[in-house]
């Protein structure tokens, strides 16, 4: 059967019609939902390697194999009628000041969960887990490479 429009046709001239108030009901913000937002505005703030504790991470590695991601792995919200506070822990990449990136993390989440889930933020608690230090880059092997192991054998004779 198809899908017929009960409402008449107006033709190419719409109006935009006025957003209408909303009627009696109830909205429902997870915790999920919020814990995402916020996930991914401490995410994007330079600086933050990671979110979450080590065995968080590890899991969150084997996740990320899989093709999958938490967005909310590292970040904990509570949520209330009106208001919501959220608990972040990260990992911060070597070099980058820590006190700075915290108050970075808090502005964006602030900003992030006011705008896009419409709830007063009364407080973002930020825990720095660890600190991240990339590995020494290997030097490059210069000169042509033996692949048949004969050099070594000359050596020899």
């Amino acid at each position: 059967m198809e899908y017929q429009n009960p409402q008449p046709s107006q033709g190419l001239q719409q109006r935009a019609a006025p957003v209408p108030v909303p009627g009696p009901g109830r909205t429902v913000i997870s915790e999920t939902a919020v814990a995402k937002v916020a996930g991914i505005a401490a995410r994007s703030v330079p600086g933050v390697y990671s979110l979450g504790s080590v065995p968080s991470r590890a899991l969150g590695a084997i996740r990320d194999a899989v093709g999958s991601s938490d967005h909310a792995a590292g970040v904990r919200a509570e949520v209330g009628e009106t208001q919501v506070a959220v608990d972040i822990s990260l990992v911060a990449s070597y070099g980058t000041p820590l006190h700075s990136l915290a108050n970075a993390v808090r502005a964006a989440v602030y900003r992030a969960v006011e705008e896009l889930v419409g709830l007063q933020v009364i407080e973002v608690n930020v825990e720095v887990t660890d600190v991240y230090i990339p590995p020494p880059v290997k030097p490059a092997v210069s000169g042509p490479t033996d692949v048949s192991g004969t050099a070594g054998r000359e050596a020899l004779l």
